[in-house]
């Protein structure tokens, strides 16, 4: 139930005429996170109303992709399109499996005003669809952030919120990638997933001279209600400030903050299972997390069956899905350009307390599927009635990437671990790279330290200089003991007194019915 008044419609002739004067300063007006809060408090107080449906001749049955994808926003209509300011504003239809109406407001310095869906804005291309039906039509599906980002030219893509709480973002020289979402609910759970929605956008009017976006969304799902703001920074590594506060309406089993959503499919550690011209294929090759005290890496997989790992952290300081490797030749895919996707590193404020990072790894026959999600978990589950306030920024990176001070893993590779004849064993491969590998003295020794969980046991190994990259690589060659359990994995490279290198943690699924050659 809203709050606040809404004034008369915003038609398209009051906001070119807002548009005409765009040069001139304009402060918002007095609207912030909190009067979201108020809007979210009262809408969890009441019982959870589904979105309505979509006129069947937009709905999934009657609307196939590509003739989704034919409809278009004009791009000489977008919001503050031929003014000086630095940002535009298009949106997307509803129609697919986009069906929830989405209101999206402008804040300016007279006030809030409502921007009302327009079938005029929109090229339908060779679809033909009825104009009555689309006069009656209400809302959006999402919007679209543009800003030049990489030359003054032209401006970029810079932003997407389109899908549940779904939004992807993108730095300069970036492709898009992963995805982050404003919350997770029983992701990877027995009972099934529940996806909060966000259902109402603000877009803060912006100064020609702010190169800072403010955009407040109002969440809804069965359980919870939310109230976000979103402060966009763009640039080499684009940064999000993003606050929220979450109202429940019942009890959450387990509530994932910050998730992120991305896509592994194989890579230099899980070789495809058939022939593919592309050595790598993935969004993210790996978990980093910066507990306080350690820096940790878990390489991703795409296991045969659906696998969660957990990794207990107080007062996290940091943790991403990261694409650390930047070599086309690696990947070989002139469309996908997967050298070139983001990296997502959030950086938590405030008191976040006890808790877990998760990743949840999925199969996947093929990369149109993300089936890798990482996301905070606080120790304390939320009940019916509470009230969850939380902080983070969150860093689309490609050049500027986040890493630890210490030595940082560049690749696991895995293979028999036999010498002459074959046996049981399996052989890992880890590079580490980095400065304090780099000012090592020409006979420096290293050591490592491995700890091999139940399950498996330790067989051999060695910590030795990398001649062609000037790091170092660790080898071990490891037994498995039960096959009907996960064998987790980690070490470090040591100079003896202390770490020098980043923690490098595994995970082996349990396998059944194991054949000679599987992994």
């Amino acid at each position: 139930m809203p709050l606040i008044p809404m004034p008369p419609t915003l038609h398209r002739s009051l906001i070119l005429a807002c548009a005409a004067m765009a040069w001139l300063p304009m402060a918002a007006s007095a609207f912030g996170l909190q009067d979201v809060a108020k809007q979210a408090q009262a809408l969890a107080a009441e019982a959870y109303e589904p979105p309505d449906k979509l006129p069947a001749a937009l709905d999934r049955d009657h609307l196939s992709y590509d003739q989704y994808r034919d409809i278009r926003f004009r791009p000489d209509h977008a919001l503050w399109h031929g003014t000086r300011l630095p940002f535009e504003v298009q949106f997307f239809h509803r129609g697919l499996y986009f069906d929830r109406p989405i209101r999206i407001h402008v804040v300016t310095a007279d006030g809030v005003r409502p921007l009302r869906f327009d079938a005029d804005d929109f090229d339908y291309g060779k679809n033909q669809l009825d104009p009555k039906m689309l006069a009656a039509l209400e809302g959006f599906a999402g919007l679209r952030v543009h800003y030049p980002l990489n030359t003054d030219q032209y401006k970029d893509e810079l932003l997407v919120f389109q899908g549940a709480s779904y939004f992807r973002a993108l730095g300069q020289g970036q492709r898009y990638g992963l995805s982050a979402r404003g919350l997770a609910i029983d992701t990877g759970e027995l009972s099934g997933e529940e996806f909060p929605a966000f259902t109402e956008f603000w877009i803060e009017w912006p100064r020609p001279q702010d190169h800072v976006l403010r955009i407040y969304a109002l969440l809804d799902s069965p359980r919870v209600t939310g109230a976000y703001a979103f402060e966009v920074t763009p640039g080499d590594a684009t940064r999000m400030a993003v606050r929220a506060e979450l109202f429940f309406r019942d009890d959450v089993g387990k509530l994932g903050i910050a998730p992120l959503t991305s896509m592994y499919l194989f890579g230099e550690n899980q070789p495809p299972k058939t022939p593919d011209y592309r050595p790598e294929v993935h969004d993210s090759d790996g978990l980093m997390i910066h507990t306080g005290t350690e820096w940790l890496w878990r390489p991703l997989v795409n296991p045969r069956r659906l696998m969660m790992s957990s990794f207990s952290v107080e007062q996290p300081r940091g943790f991403g899905l990261m694409q650390r490797d930047r070599d086309f030749r690696h990947y070989e895919d002139l469309e996908a350009r997967y050298e070139l996707r983001p990296s997502a590193w959030v950086e938590p404020r405030g008191d976040w307390g006890k808790g877990r990072v998760e990743l949840v790894t999925i199969p996947t026959p093929d990369e149109t599927n993300d089936n890798i999600v990482a996301y905070w978990v606080p120790e304390t589950a939320p009940k019916a009635g509470d009230h969850l306030s939380f902080e983070y920024d969150l860093y689309w990176q490609l050049h500027a990437l986040t890493e630890p001070p210490l030595a940082h893993v560049t690749q696991t590779r895995i293979g028999h671990g036999w010498l002459k004849e074959p046996d049981d064993t399996q052989r890992f491969h880890i590079d580490f790279a980095g400065e304090v590998l780099n000012e090592l003295p020409e006979d420096a020794q290293l050591s490592s330290s491995v700890w091999i969980g139940d399950g498996g046991e330790l067989v051999e190994q060695q910590a030795y200089r990398n001649d062609v990259t000037g790091g170092w690589r660790l080898s071990l060659r490891v037994r498995r003991t039960d096959d009907s359990v996960p064998l987790e994995m980690r070490a470090t490279l040591t100079d003896g007194s202390a770490d020098v290198s980043e923690t490098w943690s595994y995970i082996l699924p349990a396998i059944s019915g194991r054949r000679h050659g599987d992994r």
